[in-house]
């Protein structure tokens, strides 16, 4: 892909996992010039199905929280200029992570 000024360009963060884009767990952090310091803020994908799109054009970095429709639920924008890193944290897939056994239900006893 050719990277030019002023388009926009996606990135989609479980797709290059080769799971359809839509992967719950995935986050992506951003850290942020301030003036006095950095400040970091998170966007996450919260529920199943749902993934994090990172989009860039016109000096704004844009990442959003989208469900598998292409419908935004939570976006953050920040000047492209005060951006000090983007760090992609892609949810660990490996077959341990998936295949680990869910806890034990607790029944009430009579």
């Amino acid at each position: 892909m050719e990277c030019r000024p002023g388009l926009w360009y996606v990135l989609d963060v479980g797709s290059l996992l080769g799971l359809g884009g839509a992967v719950k767990g995935d986050r992506v952090e951003i850290v942020v010039d301030t003036g006095d310091g950095t400040q970091t803020y998170e966007v996450t994908a919260t529920r199943a199905g749902r993934r994090v799109e990172v989009s860039t054009g016109r000096g704004i970095v844009e990442v959003s929280e989208v469900t598998r429709t292409g419908t935004a639920v939570r976006t953050a924008r920040f000047m492209a200029s005060r951006v000090v890193a983007l760090v992609e944290h892609p949810v660990d897939t490996s077959s341990a992570v998936l295949a680990a056994p869910m806890p034990a239900r607790r029944t009430a006893v009579h």
